[in-house]
């Protein structure tokens, strides 16, 4: 069954502040899982104590692409001793954005040394992915035609696709086969357009249609993530969660 995680980057300034009080927070909202964003300066001994303690399962791990490249033993073996087995390349900088075939061959190296470890290699997108084009189609989909599964599998940001103007179901069932983890989060609209993350609920972003078609596709992990948060994170993480129990009680096919 697909269970509930949590993008650690929601509640960053919390984490710095207390990171092993936040997280036993986290724990008792009935969030199943965790997906890092740095360490705040702990070992993989302190990160695996607490995830003992709270019972939290660690779902993956937001790793900059450089230190993907360039310092990939050691991310591999941190995450070994936390127990996490999923790497994620979250973000590409505008920098690279015009090499996009040097950038696929480095993403096959990696994927290729992760399997090689036992451990899943997915990228995470944002919006640019999908409005940028290469070779005529969304450098997303370029990029999961030019690595294969076994190398590459798919975080998808179901917002971003959203925000981007393309329909989030579509993409979730299209990459179904290679999709383990999909964000769960919701926007509004700016006046000037921007998004504006919101909890739960709260936004434009047909969640619930992404949550089915999440549980469908067979995801074991729907993460909410809110980028940046109006109010206090925790609270707007428990709201997030008030969502998700009432999605549970009216049918969803999730456990909470």
């Amino acid at each position: 069954m697909t269970q509930v995680g949590l993008q650690l980057y929601t509640v960053r300034d919390a984490m710095e502040q207390d990171f092993e009080g936040t997280l036993r927070k986290i724990a008792a909202l009935g969030y199943q899982g965790v997906e890092f964003a740095g360490y705040f300066g702990r070992t993989a001994e302190q990160v695996k104590a607490i995830l003992d303690e709270t019972g939290l399962i660690a779902l993956g791990a937001h790793t900059p692409f450089v230190r993907l490249r360039d310092a990939l033993d050691e991310e591999i073996a941190f995450n070994k001793a936390i127990g996490n087995t999923t790497l994620i390349m979250p973000y590409l900088g505008e920098e690279d954005r015009h090499r996009w075939h040097d950038i696929f061959e480095d993403m096959d190296k990696i994927g290729q040394r992760c399997a090689d470890a036992g451990v899943t290699f997915c990228y995470h997108n944002h919006e640019f992915e999908l409005t940028q084009h290469l070779d005529g189609q969304p450098v997303l989909d370029v990029m999961f035609s030019k690595l294969p599964a076994e190398r590459l599998q798919m975080e998808l940001d179901s917002c971003w696709v959203h925000y981007a103007g393309l329909d989030p179901v579509a993409y979730i069932t299209k990459y179904a086969d290679r999709l383990p983890l999909v964000h769960w989060k919701d926007m509004a609209k700016r006046e000037d357009g921007s998004a504006e993350t919101v909890e739960l609920g709260h936004g434009e972003v047909d969640i619930k249609a992404i949550a089915d078609a999440a549980i469908q596709a067979g995801a074991t992990w729907l993460v909410v993530e809110q980028d940046y948060c109006a109010g206090n994170p925790l609270d707007c993480i428990e709201e997030s969660m008030k969502w998700i129990r009432n999605y549970a009680n009216n049918g969803g096919n999730i456990h909470v």
